[in-house]
């Protein structure tokens, strides 16, 4: 108990340093190599003084907002420097195209106003994310000499791009109607909770929220810190602690591991990926939840999926339906007959591959997903009315496949060092090449058991992981409903339990989220 205590003290005195004034402005300014995540004590310290105040500004609507969208910038100056105004220039731009597209009346006044908007929003998006990505292949095509520029790639820039334009395009589509101000925008705009990582809410759910009475319930309070409490843990415990003692190990040098440590390799990067990006959207579900908001829930067991559209109906469901809503149904969906749907999906997911990255792996991510979506709505086409497709056996079945898949699926995705001219001239796939002849030509199952013993720390948070996501909703929520019930001195303690536990399995810096590159 008192090395617990020591180390937590440690810990504190780490993140902190002294009462000298100055080693505390440091850690309030921008560092590019620390940037302020959910998980980090800095955060959790600055969001209790954060909760404080906001509570005392629940009945002082323009003062809470004010004191909100500053916090929201300054979050975002800690993860982005002075690259905060890109949010301004969205915020302000689809305001202003918000209120006249609700004013204009004539259709192509209407659709100049919304290419506007889209100009505004994935102009700022193409320059940041992929100029070099984009100069890189007409290089390639033309024979014509690229310099890669040396452009700062600002936190979170599709999440917060994407929300604005689906506010514009709903109000276009007269879904609803523009916010009262531009502060009420800029409000929905920065919103701390979801802005660097999502999930990416829509205005037609948040802004009847905005302009409700703030009211924490008691479940909401209980629900909140539930949702914080999973995060941390799928984040903080499993996830850093996989990543740093074995899957970055295993794909950063395929090559000195056997095939069975790579394909395990594999299947932790798989669960590092998911308690990663869902700890993230779990926080901020449990953040806005203590703030008085809600969220829809992101993540939903993804890896019991029986399908690969299924797949996609629970994994970053936030972005799965903005692409379904805005993209796929604009491209004329299911509408136009089968070829042209299963055109559309392919597309569809194309862009979802790019949205994640300016990188040959993702575009290939997202080939392949869209690949296999084509593939499934051709089979269900054949399949339909046959009862062994909905037997108990094939659901398994089909299951492990479709985990499988999306593993492989996630071997490209991670492998970034996949280029345009490797594949043209030389057909290497990088580490992802390796990684799968490790796999095919020497596997070496004997080491199992030492792979095991060596990395026994790991592979039991794997264990647990894995474990936890499969276990049955019905117990899941048994277990929500138990907590919730608590009363608030336990979810104290628990958060206290939450830190020391995180603290013990800490083996170096608290890693960035994955997503915090999209």
């Amino acid at each position: 108990m008192e090395n617990i205590w020591h180390n937590l003290l440690s810990y504190l005195k780490l993140q902190f340093g002294t009462l000298d004034p100055s080693l505390l402005l440091h850690q309030l300014a921008y560092d590019e190599k620390s940037p302020l995540i959910f998980s980090s004590g800095l955060f959790l310290c600055m969001f209790t003084i954060f909760i404080v105040i906001y509570s005392l500004l629940s009945k002082k609507s323009l003062a809470r907002t004010l004191f909100v969208v500053a916090f929201s910038y300054y979050f975002y100056y800690k993860s982005s420097g002075v690259y905060f105004f890109l949010i301004a220039i969205v915020t302000c731009s689809d305001y202003i195209i918000g209120e006249l597209l609700d004013m204009v009346s004539g259709r192509i006044k209407r659709k100049l106003l919304v290419l506007v908007s889209l100009l505004v929003d994935l102009g700022l998006l193409a320059y940041f994310k992929y100029t070099n990505f984009f100069g890189q292949m007409w290089a390639e095509i033309s024979g014509c000499p690229w310099h890669d520029l040396d452009i700062f790639l600002p936190v979170g820039i599709s999440f917060f791009t994407f929300q604005s334009m689906s506010y514009i395009i709903d109000i276009y589509r007269r879904k609803i109607k523009p916010v009262d101000n531009l502060l009420d925008y800029a409000f929905y705009v920065s919103f701390f909770p979801q802005l660097v990582a999502g999930p990416i809410v829509r205005a037609s759910d948040f802004l009847p929220q905005m302009y409700k009475p703030i009211r924490v319930s008691r479940e909401m309070l209980g629900l909140g810190m539930w949702f914080v409490l999973i995060g941390l843990f799928k984040k903080a415990v499993i996830s850093d602690y996989i990543s740093v003692n074995f899957v970055e190990r295993i794909f950063e040098n395929p090559i000195q591991f056997s095939g069975i440590e790579n394909l395990l390799g594999a299947y932790g990067y798989g669960l590092q990926i998911y308690c990663d990006f869902s700890g993230y959207s779990d926080m901020a579900i449990g953040l806005a939840l203590l703030m008085g908001f809600r969220f829809n829930i992101n993540f939903n067991n993804p890896y019991k999926a029986v399908s690969v559209t299924d797949f996609w109906r629970r994994w970053h469901i936030s972005l799965s339906t903005w692409l379904r809503d805005y993209v796929y149904i604009s491209m004329g969906g299911n509408r136009k007959g089968k070829l042209r749907q299963y055109i559309n999906l392919f597309a569809t997911m194309l862009l979802g591959g790019l949205w994640h990255g300016a990188s040959i792996n993702f575009v290939m991510w997202g080939a392949l997903h869209g690949i296999a979506l084509v593939v499934h709505k051709m089979w269900m086409s054949v399949t339909r009315g046959m009862a062994f497709v909905n037997s108990k056996v094939w659901n398994v079945l089909m299951t492990i496949v479709t985990f499988h898949f999306v593993i492989f699926a996630w071997m490209i995705f991670r492998n970034a060092d996949i280029s345009w001219h490797a594949l043209s001239t030389q057909g290497s796939w990088g580490n992802l090449g390796i990684m799968l002849s490790q796999i095919t030509g020497s596997f070496h199952p004997e080491v199992l058991l030492d792979v095991l013993t060596s990395y026994w720390h790991v592979f039991t948070l794997i264990a647990i992981g894995y474990a936890l996501h499969f276990v049955p909703d019905s117990l899941s929520q048994r277990c929500k409903r138990a907590f919730v019930k608590m009363p608030a001195v336990f979810y104290v303690v628990a958060m206290v339990v939450m830190i020391v536990i995180i603290i013990q399995v800490k083996t170096s810096d608290i890693q960035p989220f994955i997503y915090f590159q999209f």
